[in-house]
Formats: structure tokens, C-alpha cells, sequence
């Protein structure tokens, strides 16, 4: 019984680091996977660097994504952070080249 009570602690200290590193982890990888089975040519995705693009071709574990009319850039497909959703309805778009309506600094009642 005594011998229990010291291997306690211990199964403890695995448990946490078990909860708080292991798991969020592995929750990590899955969601990693599932975004690089979502890359398909077309679809439009963010790096882990902040770049949007769309890909245009996938090579083994590289993509290609044009970032401008003609300018295509090669990335590992681990650096792509997510697949970012199309902008429904014009609505969204003002006009400036980048989604989410209203620009800042722009006075919307004028």
C-alpha cells in the first residue's frame, strides 16, 4: 500500500502532461490532415505565414498557389494554416481588393 501511495504522484505528473501537451497535440495533427485532404486546385487557403493564395497544382508535398494574376509560389503543403471559405454575396465586397467590407478609415456614412 505504501509503495502505491509514492507511485501516485508520479501517474499524476504523467496524466497533466498527458492532458496539456499530448492531447492538444495530436488534436493539432488531425486538424492538420484534414486541411491538407481539403487542398484542392481552386481552392483558396492561408499560410502559416499570413500569405493568401489559391492553388493552382499539387506535387507531392508541395502546392503551388498563385498570390496575383501570374504570380505563382511554391509552399510546402505543411505550410498551408487553412482553407479559407468563399465570400458569399457582393455585399462583403466595397471595392478596395480585400474581403470584409467596410475599410478602415473610411467614414461609412459618408
Amino acid at each position: 500500500m505504501e509503495s502505491l501511495g509514492a507511485l501516485l504522484p508520479f501517474l499524476l505528473i504523467i496524466g497533466v502532461f498527458w492532458l496539456l501537451i499530448l492531447r492538444p497535440a495530436q488534436k493539432r495533427q488531425r486538424e492538420q490532415a484534414v486541411t491538407m485532404a481539403a487542398l484542392v486546385p481552386g481552392a483558396r487557403v492561408m499560410t502559416t505565414a499570413g500569405m493568401f493564395g489559391t492553388v493552382r497544382a499539387l506535387h507531392g508535398d508541395t502546392v503551388e498557389l498563385e498570390v496575383a494574376p501570374g504570380v505563382v509560389l511554391t509552399y510546402l503543403k505543411q505550410a498551408v494554416a487553412k482553407v479559407v471559405p468563399e465570400p458569399t454575396g457582393a455585399a462583403e465586397d466595397d471595392g478596395d481588393g480585400v474581403g470584409g467590407g467596410d475599410a478602415p478609415g473610411r467614414d461609412a456614412g459618408a
